[in-house]
């Protein structure tokens, strides 16, 4: 029995790892515990501090394949090869920092060594131990060498682990070589390399890892299977992070695991890091809210910037001030509002053109964001993102960074208002006065006199009779107006694509026809804003609108087509001419009518 029992045992407990007990506390019940499948919960909890803690990103390293997280396109590629039999003699990963290079380079030394009693080649299943896994891990085994190249840049050196190449591996089927950060080896050491790459012996293995992909060389770069490993997207980072932290016993909000996510860059091993620092800002049992998680990053509240993104396009400086100087006082980084700012403007720009819903935020901001861009041009956010860059590095490099950034929103409340450069040039010409400065409070280029002329640098010049602004009550206004300004272009995508839902002073809600230009929205609120000397809100939505005018007109047409093909003589027509059809059908001419018309003396007479 005891024979019959031996074999069972390794696979009872192929997952615990050895060192389970002493990396959390060394407790004698952890020991001794019963055999089975671990579950991330008892791994989680640890009732003593323990100065052996390990950081979650070395505890939850994923330890086969199914756990790399957004990596499933790299997965497919090995599996099938596998499969395959296809498999390539060098490995190129890359990827930014965090994203599991040295981690998959493991785990793809591990498939290729894998062996157990049922499988005897290469496998992407690591569910279960082989017979080289645990050696693999623990960096003991005797074929599957990893180094850093940082810490060997010299070609002797690469010489020197070259010369084992073509000796046959000891117990795994292949001889792998793992090199972190190749891209540190020197040029000489590349060259020493190429050779062996080129034609290297049937069971040896290179698999690289670089975070700069552009610095190894293309004779490097050609002889590899590359696998650009992705960053891993907020929400599944997210997900992520709340598995972690609820093995972890620990509670956060849901904010403030997505103010991490959007933190990581799409580095889980950051990210990681940064659930250890915010799982230690509350007490045991407590949640940790987001806005400690804020305060712990340094960030401001988005629905705060968005109010200060608000005020700068509506050229408001006192409130734009105040808000900045709330957002100060709240522990916000100066450079951090910069960094907010700039994404909000790109939001505006991203949602003007493909909508709302394209932005990965609450439906409420994202909202907000979309009516700023609606009511601003593109040429207006193109000139605010590149004064927002100047601002950021500003406030990076200058001594009182509060300062900087106070003079930046100056500068961009002044700047929102402004016309472009071919508005100012029309105005000129025209003799209209230019806008522009913030609203309520002066200082801007120009003003009006009380006695109606314009007031430039204390000349007064007098100003052109100008023409009263156009009543819109209803969308047949807005076509009469824009065939008035000659508008062409616009007319006929007004008249072919929007069916109208509500039109008032200010605001036009309509619904757009399939086919619709993307452009269409800001078209008509820079052309309405540029007619009627007023901005205006264009909203469109779904499902709700009318018809076209082109739609109105066909349907017109058959309704008109259908009363011909009634009438008696029309149909007696048709009948006597078998496959006759009304191609066109209109009002007659009128110098036709006229000359059929009988004369008005004939009739006296």
């Amino acid at each position: 029995m005891i024979d019959d029992d031996t074999p069972f045992e390794p696979d009872e407990v192929p997952e615990r790892d050895q060192n389970t007990a002493d990396i959390f506390g060394g407790a004698p019940a952890a020991a001794t515990a019963p055999a089975g499948p671990a579950e991330p919960a008892p791994l989680a909890v640890s009732e003593e501090p323990s100065a052996a803690y390990t950081v979650l990103a070395r505890k939850y390293r994923p330890r086969n394949f199914e756990d790399l997280i957004g990596q499933e396109a790299m997965v497919r590629t090995l599996a099938n090869a596998f499969a395959t039999g296809r498999i390539a003699h060098a490995f190129m990963l890359t990827g930014v920092r965090g994203v599991g290079k040295t981690t998959t380079a493991r785990l793809l030394a591990r498939a290729l060594n894998f062996e157990s009693d049922t499988v005897h080649g290469p496998s992407v299943d690591l569910t279960k131990e082989g017979r080289h896994c645990r050696a693999i891990i623990e960096g003991r085994h005797m074929d599957v060498l990893e180094l850093d190249a940082a810490s060997r840049t010299k070609v002797d050196e690469m010489r020197e682990l070259l010369d084992g190449v073509r000796y046959s591996p000891v117990e795994a089927r292949y001889k792998v070589y793992i090199i972190d950060e190749v891209h540190m080896l020197s040029t000489a050491a590349f060259n020493a390399l190429l050779k062996t790459l080129e034609e290297p012996p049937p069971h040896a293995k290179f698999i690289f890892a670089t975070t700069e992909i552009r610095k190894v060389p293309v004779t490097i770069l050609s002889r590899c299977q590359r696998f650009d490993l992705r960053r891993v997207e907020p929400d599944v980072l997210s997900a992520h992070f709340s598995r972690i932290a609820k093995q972890e016993g620990a509670m956060v909000e849901a904010d403030g695991l997505a103010l991490i996510s959007r933190a990581a860059e799409g580095s889980v091993r950051d990210g990681l890091s940064l659930l250890d620092q915010a799982i230690v800002q509350a007490e045991r049992g407590q949640t940790v809210t987001a806005a400690v998680v804020r305060d712990m990053l340094g960030l401001a509240d988005r629905a705060q910037t968005i109010a200060l993104f608000e005020h700068i396009m509506r050229g408001e400086v006192g409130p734009a001030l105040e808000a900045f100087r709330a957002l100060w006082g709240f522990g916000a980084d100066p450079a951090v509002v910069m960094l907010d700012l700039l994404e909000h403007c790109h939001g505006s720009s991203v949602s003007k053109a493909l909508g709302p819903d394209a932005l990965s935020l609450p439906r409420e901001q994202a909202a907000r964001l979309a009516a700023i861009g609606a009511n601003v041009s593109a040429g207006v956010l193109s000139r605010l993102w590149q004064m927002l860059l100047k601002a950021h590095d500003e406030v990076r490099r200058a001594p009182d960074a509060p300062a900087a950034a106070e003079m930046a929103i100056i500068r961009l409340t002044y700047a929102a208002e402004l016309p472009g450069p071919e508005e100012a040039l029309k105005a000129l010409r025209e003799g209209s006065p230019i806008g522009g400065g913030p609203s309520g409070g002066g200082g801007g280029g120009m003003a009006v006199g009380g006695g109606g002329g314009v007031v430039a640098q204390g000349v007064a010049m007098p100003q052109t009779a100008q023409q009263a602004a156009p009543v819109i009550a209803s969308f047949e206004d807005i076509v009469r107006l824009i065939e008035a300004k000659r508008d062409v272009g616009l007319k006929w995508d007004v008249q072919q694509y929007v069916r109208p839902i509500s039109v008032r002073p200010g605001v036009i809600q309509f619904e757009p026809a399939p086919g619709a230009p993307h452009n269409l929205t800001s078209r008509l609120v820079s052309r309405m804003k540029e007619w009627t000397g007023q901005p205006w809100l264009v909203v469109t939505d779904g499902g709700k609108g009318g018809e076209t005018d082109r739609e109105r007109e066909r349907r017109e047409r058959r309704e008109l087509l259908s009363e011909i093909e009634a009438d008696p003589f029309v149909r007696a027509v048709m009948e006597a001419f078998p496959g006759a059809e009304i191609v066109h059908f209109g009002n007659a001419p009128q110098a036709i009518e006229a000359a059929s018309a009988p004369e008005p003396e004939d009739d006296e007479e």
